[in-house]
């Protein structure tokens, strides 16, 4: 599966703690780059949503969803959603939401921005666009909730 996006998500060697201030906690007004700089939290996912990621090169799937009160994540394979379990705490920015957590003894940070995104090898359309750094390794890939699911191609 490789991921096509339409998103200013940067795809060079950045890390992700810079992602996260640039992407999700700007400024105040429209950029260049097309980021808000609106001083409101994102609230488009909602807190209790469950968010779906995947991606390819390295195929994986990671599962956010609540728990009571806490966060449960299941990072697995592509289509695999009996994978590894642990916790996740949420924060929201301006332009995206992020997770973080620890997998096995490997900081695990995510950030979910709004951008088309298209699995070129399904055609499926999502919603957003996922960047999860797990230990040193950073992965791109496509991003739905239960509210916005993706779509198949017509």
């Amino acid at each position: 599966m490789n991921i096509r996006t339409r998103s200013s998500a940067p795809r060079s060697g950045l890390s992700l703690a810079a992602l996260f201030a640039a992407a999700l906690l700007t400024g105040c007004e429209d950029g260049p780059d097309g980021i808000s700089r609106d001083t409101q939290p994102f609230d488009t996912i909602a807190q209790g949503a469950t968010v779906t990621m995947r991606g390819s090169e390295p195929s994986w799937n990671l599962v956010v969803e609540p728990r009571g009160e806490e966060l449960a994540a299941r990072f697995g394979g592509a289509e695999e959603t009996s994978g590894q379990a642990f916790r996740v705490v949420r924060f929201s920015g301006n332009n995206g939401i992020g997770f973080s957590g620890e997998l096995d003894g490997n900081s695990v940070q995510v950030a979910v921005t709004p951008g088309e995104c298209t699995d070129t090898v399904s055609e499926r359309v999502y919603p957003y666009t996922a960047t999860l750094a797990l230990g040193d390794q950073t992965l791109y890939g496509c991003a739905f909730t239960d509210a916005e699911p993706f779509a198949d191609p017509q």
